[in-house]
């Protein structure tokens, strides 16, 4: 594995089992992910949580089981935030893609399972632009995986930000009509899930950027004012580990813009 660029607050967050496991609840209330009792799993986790993506990423493939979850979170966050290199960003996001795939084979109840493959393969389509991702067929896989998770983890606030996400990508990309025709997008559908997201996950830095950007695709410059308030809501944030830290800094970077 080539040397991932590091998280860019090292030493901010210093987790250790015991401290993960007394505030895991907190941690994993937007992917419903239960606490691991696999001990290498678990050390896996701490590596996220501070910020060490990669020896988490590594971590969780050497331990197999629920551990290739953590490699699949890790590898994500990491792509998505932190590499710069267009090329293998989108190289990772369709390994974990393929990892999430295989998990679905061997644990098909298993929620995370769909909702990384969902996650990668959505954030692989806007890299290479949601119109051609959705003239491959990736947007029905998309969606199709984001509603198995929900279906198997109802509280799952990550993967309703990420169905009314693309709901509203696609209405943006190709208009209501063809929209709802071809990809079963509908905009009443994608802020409901929005708001359900913000529901479960009321603190969610992410939920609120999402939503944020979300009001503008679906209901244009009307509600620009709302969507400002939702990112200076999700600036304002207290981060509670490295990932929510660069939500929160995303958000601030969006208020700049």
């Amino acid at each position: 594995m080539a040397e991932w660029n590091p998280f860019p607050h090292p030493g901010a967050y210093a987790f250790d089992a015991a401290s993960l496991k007394k505030n895991w609840a907190r941690l994993h209330r937007g992917d419903c992910e239960p606490c691991p009792k696999d001990a290498a799993v678990l050390q896996a986790w701490v590596l996220f949580h501070n910020g060490e993506f990669q020896k988490a990423a590594e971590a969780g493939l050497n331990a197999g089981g629920a551990g290739i979850t953590v490699a699949n979170k890790a590898t994500c966050i990491y792509a998505n935030y932190l590499e710069n290199r267009e090329k293998t960003k989108l190289d990772l996001f369709l390994q974990a893609a393929e990892r999430a795939g295989e998990q679905q084979a061997s644990e098909p109840k298993n929620a995370n399972a769909w909702y990384w493959q969902a996650y990668a393969l959505g954030r692989y389509s806007q890299g290479i632009s949601v119109a051609k991702a959705l003239a491959q067929g990736l947007g029905s896989k998309v969606k199709a995986a984001l509603e198995q998770t929900i279906k198997l983890s109802p509280q799952h606030a990550d993967a309703h930000i990420a169905l009314a996400t693309f709901h509203a990508e696609v209405i943006d990309k190709v208009g209501s009509l063809i929209g709802s025709m071809t990809y079963g997008a509908k905009k009443d559908t994608g802020l409901a899930l929005y708001r359900e997201a913000l529901a479960l996950n009321p603190g969610s830095a992410i939920a609120m950027t999402e939503y944020a950007n979300g009001l503008v695709m679906l209901e244009g410059d009307k509600r620009m004012k709302e969507a400002t308030r939702l990112y200076e809501q999700a600036a304002a944030s207290e981060p509670m580990d490295a990932t929510e830290r660069l939500d929160v800094e995303m958000a601030r970077v969006e208020l700049q813009d």
